[in-house]
Formats: structure tokens, C-alpha cells, sequence
């Protein structure tokens, strides 16, 4: 992501601590005319990052995903950090499915220290980075593969799914309502997700603290069906009271609750 200027990593940084972000604000904060804002916000919307309104913009939609380049931005760090731990909770030796995902991805990323690995993937770019693991087993679903993140999905990935049991699901999701409801965009993934939720002995969750605060159409599956809960930071009291009394192992990687990296403070 170089292509973009640090005025617009700060007025994403802005958009997401605070929901939506103001033309005549963003203009007085980097003392620039209110056109160039209107350009830096007409850039982020067309990346799918941020969404315009009346006056200014939003974080994300509602109805529509961040294209796969605008996901792989949003809070990398927190991503990476969420995927070491993720990672450290998984055995050698164990057989796990992960699905699609820019957080699932690190989780990926940070299992080189593994040995002995079955995973069994709907995800090009994590079989693209364990597949030379010379004691990783890696298993890709079939079907249809979607030209925008390399997810594969689609009846075929699902039949794949369901003739294995495995020890661990990683699953990434688009969006958690307030109620627990895992959020996501295409029911095909949708049904893939399930599939691997259902097909898994313990699933555990990797998502940032944005996805509490966006809003996907079509519902996966629900926090009660998750054993362990990964995340930078968890803002959401009710969320958090969820997994305490569904004795969800919640898991926070950022000491700070801005999302800041501890080890830089």
C-alpha cells in the first residue's frame, strides 16, 4: 500500500477510531484545502476502504467488502500480532482447516516453526505459503476461485470440508454484531465457513477490534460456537460478557485498547 499518503493512513486511522470522518474537519486538522480532502476520501471510497456521506465518509460498508488490497491495510500490525498468538495455540502433529482471510493469513504466516501439519485450505494465498513446508500436508478445496482475495468456494470446497474432522478451525469473519452473530458478504463463503465450523473439534477466531465495528449482510455462524477468541482489542462490553459467561477463552494481544502496539509504547 505505498500508493497512498500518509494524510490518507491518518484519515483511515481517524475513520476507524471514530466511525466517520468530516470534509471541513479533515481540512482544518491537515490545513489543506477541502478539495483535497474531497480527492484523498473519492480515493479511499474507490479503494472500497471508506464509504462517502453527506459532508464526509464512513469506515467500510454494509453491504459490500473492502477489496482484498484495502483489507490487507487495515490494522496490519494488530493483524500480525493476532496471528503469532493464533498460531501459538495450534500443536504439531494437529490437522486443521483455515479459511479465507487477510488475518487468517498471518495465522499462516506465523506457523513456520511448525511440524507435522495436515491444513486443509479454501485459501490460495495460505496453500501458497505452507505448501513448501516439506512436513506440512496441504490440502486446497476445489471449486470456484474468486479472482478478488483468491478464495475458493462453492459446493465443491464444502464437499472437500466435509470428509474431514480436524483438530483446529482458524476462521476469519467480516463482522461481529453486537448479539454474537458472525458477520460475512457472499454466502458462498458463508457456506464454506460453516462447513469448516462444523468439521473442527475446536474453532478459534481471529479478528481485529474493526470487525466490531462493521456490519456484514449474512450471518455464519455464532460466537457460542467458538472455543477461543483472538483479537487485538475488545471494545465491546457485551461481546466481552458473551464470552465470559460461554466460557470463551478470549484472547487480547494489545495491552492498550487504541489498538497501538504495546512493544512501540
Amino acid at each position: 500500500m505505498t500508493d497512498f499518503s500518509s494524510r490518507q493512513i491518518e484519515i483511515v486511522a481517524i475513520a476507524k477510531a471514530v466511525g466517520r470522518v468530516e470534509v471541513e474537519d479533515l481540512a482544518r486538522r491537515f490545513e489543506v484545502t477541502p478539495q483535497t480532502i474531497r480527492k484523498d476520501l473519492n480515493e479511499l471510497c474507490d479503494r472500497k476502504i471508506l464509504s462517502r456521506i453527506h459532508g464526509g465518509a464512513t469506515i467500510g460498508s454494509s453491504v459490500e467488502n473492502m477489496s482484498y488490497e484495502a483489507r490487507r491495510f487495515v490494522a496490519t500490525g494488530q493483524k500480525q500480532r493476532i496471528g503469532r498468538a493464533a498460531a501459538g495455540l495450534i500443536a504439531n502433529r494437529s490437522s486443521l482447516f483455515i479459511n479465507i482471510g487477510t488475518t487468517t493469513e498471518e495465522v499462516a504466516a506465523a506457523l513456520g516453526a511448525h511440524e507435522d501439519l495436515l491444513v486443509i485450505t479454501n485459501n490460495l494465498n495460505v496453500a501458497m505459503t505452507l505448501y513448501r513446508k516439506p512436513t506440512f500436508e496441504v490440502i486446497i478445496a476445489g471449486g470456484t476461485i474468486r479472482p478478488t482475495d483468491g478464495g475458493v468456494v462453492g459446493a465443491q470446497a464444502v464437499d472437500l470440508i466435509g470428509q474431514f474432522k480436524v483438530d483446529v478451525a482458524v476462521v476469519g469473519v467480516s463482522a461481529i454484531d453486537a448479539d454474537g452473530s458472525l458477520l460475512d458478504f457472499d454466502h458462498r463463503e458463508v457456506r464454506v465457513a460453516q462447513a469448516i465450523i462444523q468439521n473442527a473439534r475446536r474453532v478459534i477466531l481471529v479478528a481485529d477490534r474493526t470487525k466490531v465495528e462493521r456490519s456484514a449482510p449474512v450471518r455464519v455462524a455464532h460466537l457460542s460456537q467458538v472455543q477461543t477468541f483472538v483479537t487485538d482489542y475488545l471494545p465491546s462490553e457485551p461481546l466481552r460478557a458473551l464470552c465470559q459467561s460461554r466460557r470463551i477463552e478470549l484472547i487480547e494481544t494489545d495491552a492498550t485498547p487504541d489498538g497501538s502496539d504495546p512493544q512501540t509504547e
